[in-house]
């Protein structure tokens, strides 16, 4: 659905986005993560046709950015939350989304349905006479989702969703981004959120300038985090530390009484490394697991290109 090749935008001297390749495929929610100034937004623009590239190529559907033909075709096809909504104050949330049906010749039966089925959707209905202007932050961001799927495209690039929303709205919109889903839309997300990431994406890209790399959150955190044995003894000691490195596991630290110890297979591994405490003579008070999370990989990735 979404196919870039080798894309960069400069501004100046400045390179804000360097040589992207990577596909979106049909259907599925896209996370694109990375931090400030790493050229999320900028893509997205350029996706949007909002700025020009300054070289390589990208397709939506079969059309291309930066080719004017293509651009309007492009626009008709695709919604955008932006990072700011920017809603007409002056005009009800009602009266806002009509205005913008009519930006994309909708007839006023379909605009009718699609401004009551997305304004219930994200639970503001009710609210649907009120001025902008009274709105808050959070009821304006839920405005500019509906905004951005009152004509019914087919691609929804979204950044920074839930940036402005209470912990019950975020769920509200996560919910509504996998409702989408099942309709067989294709979802951009741009989000600092990692377990908004790790909860509704399929695929998460990595970018810092250039993209760093792209999988899914599983496999982000399989490959670049260790799961972890964590063991809380009564005294720690050199026997019992030279005991558990001698299975060879894993990386193998201590602080104080506690243990960590790196396995790759916790319910094979455990209790060889319970056996060989207690053989070494420790007194083990509590044993528990530590997996990998998506903000553990992330951290990793980002950190590693200097």
């Amino acid at each position: 659905m979404i196919n870039v090749n080798d894309l960069s935008k400069s501004f100046g001297s400045t390179r804000a986005v360097d040589s992207l390749t990577f596909e979106v495929k049909d259907g599925e929610v896209f996370g694109f993560l990375g931090p400030n100034g790493a050229g999320k937004t900028t893509t997205i623009r350029m996706l949007c046709c909002l700025i020009s590239k300054t070289s390589g190529t990208a397709k939506i559907g079969k059309y291309e950015i930066g080719k004017d033909k293509d651009s309007l075709k492009i626009r008709k096809m695709i919604g955008l939350v932006p990072d700011n909504v920017g809603l007409y104050e002056g005009l009800s949330a009602y009266d806002n989304l009509d205005f913008y049906g009519k930006l994309y010749d909708m007839d006023a039966k379909n605009r009718t349905i699609n401004i009551e089925k997305y304004l219930k959707m994200l639970d503001i209905w009710q609210d649907k006479d009120q001025l902008i202007a009274n709105y808050s932050k959070g009821m304006k961001q839920k405005i500019a989702i509906a905004r951005a799927l009152i004509h019914e495209p087919k691609i929804l690039f979204m950044d920074e969703p839930t940036a402005n929303l209470d912990p019950e709205s975020s769920k509200t919109v996560r919910d509504f981004i996998l409702d989408l889903k099942k309709q067989d839309k294709t979802i951009f997300l741009n989000t600092h959120n990692l377990d908004e990431a790790q909860r509704i994406c399929d695929r998460i890209g990595i970018i810092k300038t250039k993209l760093l790399t792209v999988a899914t959150p599983q496999q982000l955190m399989e490959q670049n985090w260790s799961k972890k044995t964590i063991i809380e003894l009564e005294k720690i000691n050199k026997n019992i530390l030279h005991a558990v490195k001698k299975l060879n596991f894993g990386k193998v630290t201590n602080a104080g009484n506690i243990m960590e110890v790196d396995v790759t297979d916790p319910k094979m591994q455990n209790p060889k490394i319970i056996s060989a405490i207690v053989a070494a003579g420790g007194n083990i008070l509590m044993v528990s697991q530590k997996n990998p999370g998506l903000e553990d990989a992330y951290l990793k990735i980002v950190k590693e290109i200097k």
